[in-house]
């Protein structure tokens, strides 16, 4: 019987597995989770004839090298990067065919921060509350990869697509992010909710899956007080005591104590996946729905 698997012989600097999440559990305190970009991850599916919500692999920033054990179909997607099978140059963002035990290196990223690879099959480690993503809040789903780890792959279910290159957008100069005000707007000075809206942020070096943070002014608050926690949604713009702005992205405690100046739209947040540190940021206010 054919060995669908794939041993990681570098595993980056932080590679995890992610799909759509877990959707639905927030109430017991659970994140969503899943991929961060999840076009990119759509993308390099539908490239090598997965559906959707097949597991793929989570690269950031100098990508990861896999041995599969028998032949595979894989692509490459998200964070543009230089991609090599036993050190011969592929395409990047098409699907390429990697021999058993050939060496399928994902290079660091050019541009971006995260990378997305796909197999046919998908990844096929054990879904936990219905879902295969690692968090890295609570620690459900798999482990980060180490070197070594050894993962399955599912049974390939379709063709992949026949593509010279997928179009992909770049990775963004600047981040611009839609937001709705409120909940907690109240709690801000005038000039505070001027100051989000109008002056320049840049993305700082300690965002993670958790949330992206931010380096510029400090939003003034008009209330003093603690709120008691409530729940947190995808997007939130939460603003710790220092007054920076912090975005929600998928790994976000699904309740919190600090008041939420606003929420991103979630067509926006898939681009400040790919912003790397320094990169400058605008807060859009636009209105409720």
């Amino acid at each position: 019987m054919t060995d669908r698997a794939l041993s990681v012989v570098r595993a980056g600097v932080l590679t995890t597995v992610q799909d759509l999440g877990r959707s639905g559990h927030a109430h017991l305190g659970v994140p969503r989770s899943g991929a961060l970009d999840r076009p990119a991850a759509a993308l390099v599916n539908r490239l090598v004839g997965n559906p959707p919500e097949a597991a793929v692999l989570e690269t950031t920033l100098n990508g990861c090298a896999l041995r599969p054990r028998s032949a595979v179909t894989a692509a490459v997607g998200g964070a543009p990067c230089p991609v090599t099978v036993d050190g011969r140059p592929v395409a990047w963002g098409a699907p390429v065919r990697v021999p058993a035990g050939a060496v399928l290196d994902v290079g660091t990223a050019v541009s971006g921060v995260r990378g997305y690879v796909a197999f046919d099959g998908g990844v096929g480690v054990e879904p936990v509350l219905g879902s295969r993503s690692t968090d890295l809040l609570s620690g459900l789903g798999p482990p980060p990869l180490t070197d070594g780890t050894v993962l399955p792959l599912g049974t390939p279910t379709g063709l992949h697509a026949c593509v010279d290159v997928a179009p992909q957008p770049s990775p963004p100069a600047e981040l611009v992010l839609r937001v709705t005000p409120g909940p907690r707007d109240d709690w801000f000075t005038p000039e505070a909710l001027r100051v989000f809206t109008s002056r320049a942020y840049r993305v700082s070096s300690a965002s993670n899956r958790i949330g992206l943070r931010t380096e510029g002014p400090a939003l003034e608050r008009a209330l003093t007080g603690e709120l008691a926690s409530e729940g947190m949604v995808l997007g939130a713009v939460q603003v710790p005591p220092d007054g920076r702005p912090v975005v929600f992205l998928a790994d976000h405690p699904t309740t919190g104590g600090y008041p939420v100046i606003a929420v991103v739209r979630a067509a926006d947040l898939p681009a400040a996946a790919q912003a790397t540190p320094g990169t400058p940021i605008r807060f859009v206010a636009v209105r409720r729905r």
